[in-house]
C-alpha cells in the first residue's frame, strides 16, 4: 500500500463509521413535509460530555418543538432527534433503531410515530398495536438504561378550520392513540399526553390540518422539557 493511498484508505474508513445509521427518507404524502427542516438524525451539539444523552423521537411535530426542549434543557442534556416520517409498519425500523440506540447509551427516549401512519395500507389492518409493541421492545432490548417516554400523537383538523377536528383523519388517530396507550401502559412506559393537550387548544393549530402556530408549539416544548426533566437521571 503506497504512502499517498494509506492515508486516503484511513479517511475513507473513518468517514464510512462516522455515516448515520438513519438512512435518507421522504414522504410522498404532499401534505405532511419535514416543514422546518429536513429528514434525519440531528445530533447535539457536544460542550459538556458529562450531561446525560436524550433521544427525541417523531415528525414534523418534533420539528416544531425542538429548539424550544433544546433551549429548556441546555445544560442538563445533550439532545439528538430523528426526524422521520417513518411508521410502525417499516420493514428497516428495528434496525435502524437498534443501530441508533447502539451507537450512545441514551438516558432518556422520548417518541411519537402517528402522523405518517392514518393513511390506508401504511400500517396493515389489525397491526398497529403489536408493530407498536415490537417497536417499544426493540428500544429496551437495545437500550436498557433508557428510561422511555411515548407522547400521544397531536389532533388532527379540518384544514382552514383549526377549531374543528377532522372528520376522516381524527377518528384514526384517537383509536391508534388509544392501542399506543394500552401498549405503553402495560409496558410501563410513561405517557407525555400531547394529544389531550392539544385537544384542548385546538386554536392554536396551524390550519393546514396538522401543523401548529407558534404558540401551540412553545406549548408542546414545555410539556416535552417537562415530561423529559422528570426522567433524567440525577447528576
Amino acid at each position: 500500500m503506497s504512502r499517498l493511498f494509506l492515508p486516503l484508505f484511513l479517511l475513507a474508513v473513518s468517514f464510512l463509521h462516522a455515516q448515520s445509521p438513519v438512512p435518507a427518507q421522504t414522504e410522498t404524502d404532499k401534505r405532511l413535509p419535514a416543514k422546518g427542516g429536513k429528514w434525519g438524525l440531528r445530533e447535539a451539539v457536544v460542550t459538556d460530555a458529562t450531561l446525560p444523552k436524550v433521544l427525541m423521537i417523531g415528525d414534523s411535530i418534533l420539528n416544531g418543538y425542538l429548539a424550544s426542549v433544546q433551549k429548556a434543557l441546555e445544560g442538563k442534556a445533550n439532545i439528538d432527534a430523528w426526524i422521520t416520517p417513518t411508521t410502525q409498519a417499516d420493514k428497516g425500523l428495528s434496525k435502524i433503531l437498534t443501530e441508533m440506540l447502539g451507537a450512545k447509551k441514551y438516558a432518556v427516549i422520548h417518541f411519537n410515530l402517528g402522523l405518517h401512519g392514518w393513511q390506508a395500507g401504511r400500517i396493515p389492518e389489525g397491526q398497529f398495536e403489536p408493530l407498536t409493541l415490537q417497536m417499544v421492545e426493540t428500544m429496551k432490548k437495545a437500550a436498557p438504561q433508557a428510561k422511555l417516554v411515548w407522547a400521544t400523537i397531536t389532533p388532527v383538523t379540518e384544514k382552514d378550520h383549526p377549531e374543528q377536528p377532522n372528520r376522516e383523519i381524527q377518528p384514526i388517530i384517537e383509536r391508534h392513540n388509544a392501542m399506543a396507550t394500552k401498549v405503553m401502559e402495560e409496558e410501563g412506559v410513561a405517557i407525555n399526553d400531547l394529544a389531550g393537550l392539544m385537544q384542548a387548544h385546538l386554536k392554536l393549530a396551524a390550519g393546514d390540518m396538522f401543523h401548529w402556530k407558534p404558540e401551540g408549539r412553545e406549548m408542546q416544548a414545555k410539556a416535552v422539557a417537562g415530561a423529559i426533566t422528570k426522567v433524567l437521571p440525577a447528576r
